[in-house]
C-alpha cells in the first residue's frame, strides 16, 4: 500500500510519452520544443526536491504527499484539455513537482512503513514502484490513445482514477510525525549527513547516466520510431517504454542480493552498452537495436537507482532520509534534463541521426566514468 502512491504518480510522469507525436502533429512544434516541454518536468521536479525532502523530514510524509497528489490531478486536467504548448508546459511542470515530492517523501514513507529491520527490502520496493509506474504510464497511454475515442481525455481520466486511489492509500498509511527534526533552511539544495557524501556520490555517478538514457528514450523515442524507422503507431512507442521500465524492474529483483558496489558497476555497464547500441540503431535505422538499447537503458537506470537508494538507506538516519533521496534525484535528473534538451535542439540543427549519435557518445563516456568511480571506491562505502 505504501508504494502505490509512488507508482500512481510515476504512471502520470510518462503517460504523455506516446502522445507527443500526436501533439506535435496537431500543434506543430519542433523536436527542440518537444524536449523543452519534457525538460519543464525536470525543472518542476528539481524545484520540488529543494523543498519536499526537508519539509517531509520535519513535518511528516502525509503533509507533502497529499498536496503533491492534488497537483498531479490538476496536471491530468490540463493535459486532457491542452490546446497549445503553454498548457503542455504547465502540465509537465505540475507533474514534475508532484514527482519530486514522491521520490523524496513517498520513497521515505515506504521505508518508514517497512521498519528499520527491512531497509534493503524497502529500497527495492520503492525503486521498483517508481520504475514500474514509469513504464506502465506509456503502455496504458499508447493502448488507450489508439483504441479509445478522444485519446488525451481518456488517458488522463484513467490516470485521475489511479491518483484518487493513491490519495486513499496515503490517508490510510500508518505514519507518525517525525520525532527528530532536521535543522537549517526549509528550502535548500538537499544533501546528506556528514560521512554519507561518498555514498551519495557513488549513487549519482551511476543513476545520473541511467536516468538520462531513459529520459532520452521517453522524450525522443517516438520521434526516432517515426522519423528514422517509419513507425507511427503509439502502441509501439508505449510498449517500448514499458519494456524499458519492465527491464528496470526485473533487473532489480535479479540483483537484489548482490553487494551495492557490484550492482552499481553493472548498472554503469548497462548504460554504456545501451548508448553504444543507440548509436548503432540510428546509424543503421534498425528497430531491433533501438529496442535493445532501450532495454539496456532500463537496466542501467534500475541498477543505478537500486544501488543508490540501498546505500542511502543503510547509511542515513530516518530523519534525514527524505532529504537524502531528494539529493540523489537532483543529482540524477539535472543532467537528464540538460542533456535531453541539448540532444533535441542539436537534432533540429544537424538531424536526428547526428543528434542521437552525439548524445549517445557523450553519455557513454559519462557511464564509463561512473563505473570507474564505483570500482575504485572504498569497500566500506558500499557495504
Amino acid at each position: 500500500m505504501a508504494a502505490w502512491p509512488v507508482t500512481a504518480v510515476f504512471v502520470l510522469s510518462n503517460a504523455a510519452t506516446p502522445l507527443y507525436v500526436l501533439w506535435q502533429r496537431d500543434l506543430g512544434f519542433s523536436k527542440g520544443t518537444l524536449t523543452l516541454v519534457f525538460a519543464c518536468y525536470i525543472v518542476g521536479l528539481v524545484g520540488s526536491l529543494l523543498v519536499s525532502g526537508v519539509v517531509s523530514d520535519r513535518v511528516g510524509r502525509k503533509p507533502v504527499l497529499l498536496p503533491a497528489l492534488a497537483l498531479a490531478l490538476a496536471a491530468c486536467l490540463i493535459f486532457a484539455t491542452a490546446g497549445g504548448v503553454a498548457a503542455l508546459i504547465v502540465a509537465r511542470l505540475f507533474t514534475g513537482i508532484a514527482v519530486g515530492a514522491v521520490v523524496s517523501a513517498g520513497m521515505a514513507a515506504v521505508t518508514d512503513v517497512a521498519g528499520p529491520e527491512r531497509k534493503r527490502t524497502a529500497a527495492l520496493i520503492a525503486s521498483c514502484a517508481m520504475v514500474f509506474g514509469a513504464g506502465l504510464g506509456p503502455l496504458l497511454s499508447g493502448l488507450l490513445s489508439e483504441a479509445a475515442p478522444a485519446p488525451t481525455v481518456t488517458v488522463f481520466a484513467v490516470e485521475a482514477v489511479l491518483l484518487f486511489s493513491a490519495v486513499l492509500c496515503v490517508l490510510r498509511m500508518p505514519l507518525r510525525r517525525p520525532e527528530a527534526r532536521a535543522k537549517g533552511a526549509w528550502a535548500r539544495v538537499p544533501g546528506v549527513p556528514k560521512g554519507a557524501g561518498r555514498r551519495l556520490a557513488l549513487g549519482i555517478a551511476v543513476f545520473a547516466p541511467g536516468i538520462t538514457a531513459t529520459s532520452f528514450v521517453l522524450s525522443l523515442g517516438p520521434s526516432l520510431l517515426s522519423g528514422l524507422l517509419g513507425t507511427t503507431n503509439r502502441i509501439v512507442a508505449g510498449t517500448m517504454a514499458f519494456a524499458m521500465f519492465l527491464a528496470a524492474t526485473g533487473v532489480q529483483f535479479a540483483v537484489r542480493r548482490l553487494r551495492c558496489r557490484t550492482i552499481l558497476a553493472a548498472g554503469a555497464l548497462g548504460t554504456a552498452l545501451s548508448m553504444a547500441l543507440l548509436i548503432a540503431a540510428v546509424r543503421t535505422s534498425t528497430l531491433a537495436l533501438l529496442v535493445l538499447a532501450a532495454l539496456l537503458a532500463g537496466t542501467g537506470q534500475g541498477m543505478g537507482q537500486l544501488g543508490g537508494l540501498a546505500l542511502l538507506n543503510s547509511g542515513v538516519p530516518p530523519h534525514r532520509l527524505a532529504e537524502a533521496n531528494a539529493a540523489l534525484n537532483v543529482g540524477g535528473y539535472l543532467p537528464a534534463g540538460l542533456l535531453s534538451v541539448s540532444a533535441g535542439y542539436l537534432s533540429d540543427a544537424v538531424g536526428l541521426t547526428g543528434g542521437a549519435t552525439v548524445f549517445g557518445a557523450v553519455l557513454l563516456a559519462f557511464a564509463v566514468l561512473g563505473g570507474l568511480l564505483v570500482l575504485t571506491g572504498r569497500r566500506r562505502t558500499t557495504s
